[in-house]
């Protein structure tokens, strides 16, 4: 292997041949003719919208993961949506949020008249700074939508323990961390709520498609009677009733979704993921082999470390959705941006610097007037302005200068994860080239 980077001319440490060769690797998810025979039972048997295939997943996922009650989304953001008003998100309310996230963990409070309080982060977890939130909650704070980052999960004792002596619920983004443990526990049982996405890009991919998980059977009912009216008590012409609400408050509008909203999970999406399910434990396990020994390296090299758990604490990171790394440049003397450029040259296409940009300063939660009320909506509806600018929660700012995505290995095989360890010390090595 050339020494001379290949930024400036050298031979990359993983060639384009060695990419193409190398590919299932990387390949995700991981689709066979099991999937496809439970793709084509639900299409021969025209059911692609009933919920009896729906139903079973669900169970299945529950006792996975070790809670009472499961709810099949369309995707990922209706379960959350959904989560935030059974929680009683409403007009005037609040709800804290980190800003490193995905838009989907706490848009959904908008439309629902409410304002995100965002928080900043852990720098070492990139989940909500558990010291972020108490002085956050003000009388209309209803929720806390704790992310699992990454994959990591977040500081549960320390959120459930300020949620509690506040009165508030804890809704659990779930997202990127399908499988992961906290202190030996699942994430999305940890919380009141969880609501999670199941999308193509996901680490349980099954399509598009989410879930709501919760041990809370009011918060169950309310997530039904919100989008899922077939089970409400009152079927339509083409289904049959699912008396799955006992709730009298709510069964008096049985028949008719409270959301205005059909939420249901098309049966595509849970036929594969019942054959998914049987097969995800296996597979992050191999994931979690390829990726620990992929990051024992990593943090060998000065500058980096990898962004994951310690070793003994009870807490996984599952799938390894959205890996990334740590980066210290005032060891290295190189900007984040110029050691992932040098890396991408080497062979590495993922390295790109930064992550998820902070919310608390884009447009929509400053400006956006969703409901035509001639204000922005975060204060149309009499809550208090916790509205942020820059400069207002800076570890969620500097990321871009302090994080980098990494491969992920889906696949343990030595000699191909041995080529991009040998990219990641060959940038290291010559990092004079770089200055």
């Amino acid at each position: 292997m050339s020494s001379k980077l290949a930024i400036n001319g050298g031979v990359a440490a993983v060639t384009p041949e060695q990419i193409e060769k190398d590919k299932n690797i990387f390949i995700w998810p991981i689709f066979t003719d099991e999937d496809k025979k439970a793709l084509l039972d639900v299409t021969d048997r025209i059911q692609m919208s009933s919920i009896d295939i729906t139903k079973q997943f669900e169970r299945e996922y529950a006792d996975w993961i070790g809670v009472k009650y499961a709810l099949g989304y369309c995707n990922g953001t209706a379960s959350l949506h959904a989560a935030m008003w059974a929680c009683g998100v409403g007009a005037g309310d609040e709800i804290i949020c980190p800003s490193t996230t995905y838009w989907a963990s706490c848009t959904a409070a908008l439309s629902l008249g409410a304002a995100v309080n965002f928080a900043d982060i852990d720098p070492e977890t990139l989940c909500i700074d558990p010291n972020d939130i108490e002085h956050r909650i003000g009388p209309r704070t209803k929720a806390i939508v704790v992310v699992h980052y990454a994959g990591y999960p977040c500081d549960m004792d320390k959120i459930m323990e300020i949620a509690r002596k506040h009165g508030v619920k804890v809704i659990e983004d779930a997202s990127h961390s399908h499988g992961s443990l906290y202190k030996g526990r699942q994430t999305g049982t940890l919380g009141d709520i969880a609501g999670l996405s199941m999308m193509s890009g996901k680490a349980f991919a099954i399509g598009e498609a989410g879930l709501m998980t919760t041990n809370d059977q009011n918060l169950y009912e309310r997530c039904i009677s919100y989008g899922h009216y077939e089970r409400t008590g009152i079927g339509s012409r083409a289904k049959a009733e699912d008396k799955a609400v006992s709730n009298s408050d709510l069964l008096k509008f049985a028949g008719i979704p409270l959301g205005g909203r059909k939420d249901r999970m098309n049966q595509w999406c849970s036929a594969v993921g019942r054959v998914q399910l049987k097969h995800y434990p296996a597979r992050i396990a191999e994931i979690d082999k390829a990726m620990t020994y992929f990051c024992d390296a990593l943090d060998r090299i000065d500058g980096l470390k990898a962004h994951r758990p310690p070793a003994g604490s009870g807490c996984t990171k599952g799938g390894w959705y959205l890996p990334m790394c740590h980066y210290d440049a005032a060891v290295t003397g190189v900007p984040a941006a110029r050691f992932c450029e040098a890396l991408r040259a080497e062979g590495v296409s993922v390295a790109r610097n930064g992550a998820n940009p902070p919310l608390h300063v884009h447009p929509v939660f400053h400006e956006a007037d969703i409901f035509n009320m001639g204000k922005p909506t975060m204060i149309s509806f009499g809550q208090r302005d916790v509205r942020q600018g820059a400069g207002t929660l800076p570890v969620s700012e500097a990321l871009v200068e302090k994080i980098f995505h990494i491969p992920r290995f889906v696949k343990f095989d030595r000699d191909v994860i041995d080529r991009y360890i040998a990219a990641f010390n060959k940038v290291a090595g010559n990092l004079g080239e770089l200055k």
